[in-house]
């Protein structure tokens, strides 16, 4: 694995951090169905109420957005105004989840459209923003609803429209990290841009299909960037596969002689607990993997378990437009490289 690099593109996709910015809080906002399953315990506040107290998803959701970035800036002890940017976003039409959320906040502000690999989007993108010396905090998040996410991609909930078993289920929740050029235990040694993949997919309801192959196209070439096997890491997250993508994502990996099901588990698998819950193929949403990792994972980091995990949130590229005009559904992800600093 490449070690004592200058600060700069590596490979096709990827960029190494030498000064590695590092993960100077963070904080999970998660939705009551979300506490009830298997991570509950590892999020700061779950939320009994789907509309956190407002007339719509839509506004519940931003209050889970503001609740999440307010509760990191808190952990790190900085207010609004020691945040130089904010980069979020969210799976509503022009980001209202979001941009509601923080509008208050008054933070300089870039919106993101990932689909559910936001969160990798938005930390990608703050960890270029410290290394390159532009800023000294900055946050990162974002969110998901499932009442939200129903209505403008599926079907409303008062419609009752049965789930096919190969669905999954928009987590409800927010996830904010607030990010150092110099501080945090817990730091991004480099990143993975993705590229677009589309194979063809036009079944709204199986996005692990839809996104499996872009996760398995940047953790391929994360590997021949990095000069890494699947042996260098603790852990390979990916988003929201579910059951039916984690499986094609370790087929076609296979396909290029790499074996990564030891390390790999998915966000959208551990968050719920299917036999219970009735979650379909597991989680999904930019939720999903930004509670995950702001609950779940930094956890295990902090604790020594894990000293090196690759962060791969997975985003299925459809709209309402898209998807009644008969469109495929493209896929994206990115990943994110996390070091304990301790393993420097």
């Amino acid at each position: 694995m490449v070690s004592k690099l200058k600060t700069g593109p590596l490979g096709l996709q990827s960029i190494y951090f030498k000064d590695a910015p590092g993960l100077l809080s963070w904080a999970s906002i998660a939705g009551k169905k979300e506490g009830e399953g298997p991570l509950g315990s590892y999020f700061d506040e779950i939320i009994d109420d789907a509309a956190f107290g407002q007339d719509t998803w839509e506004e519940g959701e931003s209050e889970f957005m503001e609740a999440a970035c307010k509760l990191a800036l808190k952990k790190a002890g900085l207010t609004a105004k020691d945040i130089r940017y904010l980069y979020g976003g969210d799976l509503l039409g022009q980001l209202i989840a979001t941009t509601f959320g923080i509008k208050n906040m008054e933070i300089p502000f870039f919106g993101l459209y990932g689909a559910c690999s936001t969160m990798g989007e938005a930390l990608s993108l703050a960890s270029m923003c410290l290394a390159g010396g532009f800023a000294d905090n900055v946050i990162a998040t974002a969110s998901s609803h499932f009442g939200g996410a129903e209505k403008n991609f599926r079907f409303p909930l008062e419609y009752g429209n049965q789930r096919p078993p190969y669905s999954t289920w928009t987590v409800t929740g927010s996830g904010a990290f607030v990010l150092s050029r110099t501080k945090g235990d817990i730091v991004i040694r480099g990143i993975t841009t993705g590229k677009i993949k589309d194979y063809g997919i036009k079944d709204s309801m199986n996005m692990g299909a839809s996104m499996a192959p872009a996760a398995a196209s940047t953790i391929y070439q994360h590997f021949q960037d990095f000069s890494s096997t699947p042996e260098n890491y603790d852990r390979i997250f990916t988003g929201d596969l579910g059951k039916v993508g984690q499986e094609i994502l370790l087929k076609l990996l296979e396909e290029n002689n790499l074996d990564i099901s030891k390390q790999h588990r998915d966000c959208g698998i551990e968050i719920f607990n299917p036999d219970t819950q009735n979650t379909g193929c597991g989680g999904s949403g930019c939720g999903c993997s930004a509670i995950t990792l702001a609950g779940y994972i930094t956890k295990q980091m902090l604790e020594g378990s894990w000293k090196r995990v690759l962060f791969v949130p997975t985003g299925a590229l459809l709209s309402t437009v898209s998807f009644n005009e008969g469109q495929s559904i493209p896929g994206i992800a990115h990943a994110v490289l996390f070091e304990t600093r301790k393993h420097q």
